[in-house]
């Protein structure tokens, strides 16, 4: 399904060069850069999807210890302002590439880069209700998944003080946290958005002990 998905996008990347250099007030040339992170970004996970799996630990006591990467659940992620295309598809990308629902805030400033994934959705075979993207006040939307009970987890890519925010708000039902303390990324640098981290948030391990001889 990624790899469809990103095969889509790439069909129709000279129409999202064009929307986002009308939106960030840039080159055609410039905006295409970003669309093409972007698809490069959704092949990795597409790759990685079924490599980065459980494994298996010796442990004292005749016991083989399996250690199961479960989706997380439902997962709500404000996503950054910068790089509006580049940074949705980064952290929305990793969360249902490990198996689970998302429900994303766009880059507030620019978030018809997002909103028109709609339609390269819809074609890409990704179940309905898989990815939901909310539009609207991005402090004031984090807040509501932060307290939200049916909300599994919570990536914040903001201000220091809305993820200080974040995560007295998440101790109240325990929901487990991803901010930045309002540290930026180049999301264009592999080096700065790294695989691994990211899928390493985008899961759950339950360790399974399994004795054996007498």
């Amino acid at each position: 399904m990624l790899y469809y998905l990103a095969e889509n996008l790439e069909a129709r990347a000279e129409d999202f060069a064009q929307r986002l250099a009308g939106l960030l007030n840039q080159s055609v040339k410039k905006a295409m850069v970003e669309v093409e992170a972007s698809i490069e970004r959704i092949f990795t996970y597409a790759a990685l999807a079924d490599k980065y799996d459980s494994q298996v630990h010796a442990t004292p006591f005749r016991n083989v210890t399996l250690a199961m990467k479960e989706p997380v659940g439902v997962v709500g992620i404000t996503c950054p302002n910068e790089a509006p295309l580049l940074g949705f598809i980064s952290t929305v990308i990793p969360l249902v590439a490990m198996g689970n629902t998302v429900v994303a805030i766009p880059s507030e400033t620019a978030p018809l880069a997002a909103t028109d994934l709609y339609q390269v959705l819809e074609t890409s075979d990704v179940p309905g209700g898989v990815i939901n993207i909310v539009t609207g006040d991005k402090e004031g939307l984090t807040k509501v998944l932060a307290n939200h009970d049916d909300v599994d987890g919570l990536w914040y890519f903001g201000s220091a003080e809305g993820s200080a925010l974040v995560q007295k708000a998440a101790a109240e039902n325990m929901k487990r946290t991803w901010v930045n303390h309002g540290k930026s990324r180049n999301w264009f640098n592999p080096a700065h958005v790294p695989a691994h981290d990211f899928l390493r948030h985008a899961t759950e391990i339950k360790n399974i002990w399994v004795p054996y001889g007498e």
